[in-house]
């Protein structure tokens, strides 16, 4: 699927800023102002929740966001998919526990060097802990309670490395391809891959796009592995 070019700061600053509000009337809007293909994972949980309130517009929005996501076929989408099924009513067995997860920062934890990082999640709170705050708090809670936390692993970069791939085989300039296929090779490719980037800031944007949509889509899917989905708070005014 190529991608689009809609989305500038401004809205996806919108998109961000009515989610950290929970603010489902002001994400409706904000979806406006781009395609709701790039950002599916970001807004997804939002849109479910908007749809959950019954707000005008919100069913709709699930359709197409159910819609983008099975023509799109990420890791994860199709977790999300059952999520905005679930928010308009529909039966989805087994229906994953809700809680209130950051998906960011969980893929951090996911995505983290496997000789350093890794974590757990409160399974009460949904916040997710790295083993080093842990080890740096004296006298913290470290009892394996499955009933309360659920170890995260750190699963290193081989996952970040292919969402590079793929935005490379996605790229419609040949040159920049060529030069980001050629930084890719051997070690050192993440920073090399960045450098190159750096110098075209739609291309810089893009990707990130694409990345962002990945690793939250990814976290996503680890979480419903577990028997879990994020669940946002959201209330229908502004």
């Amino acid at each position: 699927m190529a991608m689009a070019k809609g989305w500038d700061e401004d809205g996806l600053r919108a998109v961000r800023g009515a989610l950290h509000g929970s603010d489902g009337t002001e994400l409706l809007a904000a979806l406006r102002r781009g395609p709701v293909s790039e950002v599916l994972q970001l807004a997804g949980d939002g849109v479910a929740g908007a749809a959950a309130l019954g707000l005008p517009g919100a069913a709709q929005m699930a359709a197409t966001f159910v819609g983008a996501l099975q023509e799109r076929g990420f890791r994860g989408d199709g977790e999300l998919a059952d999520v905005l099924h679930l928010s308009v009513g529909h039966t989805v067995d087994p229906a994953p526990r809700p809680l209130p997860v950051d998906l960011e920062m969980l893929a951090i934890l996911l995505e983290g060097d496997p000789a350093e990082s890794g974590g757990r999640l409160d399974l009460c709170t949904g916040e997710c802990r790295p083993t080093f705050t842990d080890e740096l708090e004296t006298g913290f809670e470290k009892a394996d309670d499955p009933e309360r936390w659920l170890s995260v692993p750190a699963l290193g970069s081989r996952d970040g490395y292919q969402d590079m791939e793929l935005f490379i085989e996605e790229l419609g300039d040949t040159a920049l391809a060529d030069r980001l296929r050629t930084a890719i090779r051997g070690r050192g490719a993440f920073r090399r891959f960045k450098d190159v980037l750096a110098r075209d800031e739609c291309a810089w944007r893009r990707f990130h796009r694409l990345s962002d949509e990945r690793r939250l889509g990814r976290a996503r899917a680890w979480l419903a592995e577990e028997g879990y989905r994020p669940r946002p708070p959201l209330r229908g005014d502004g």
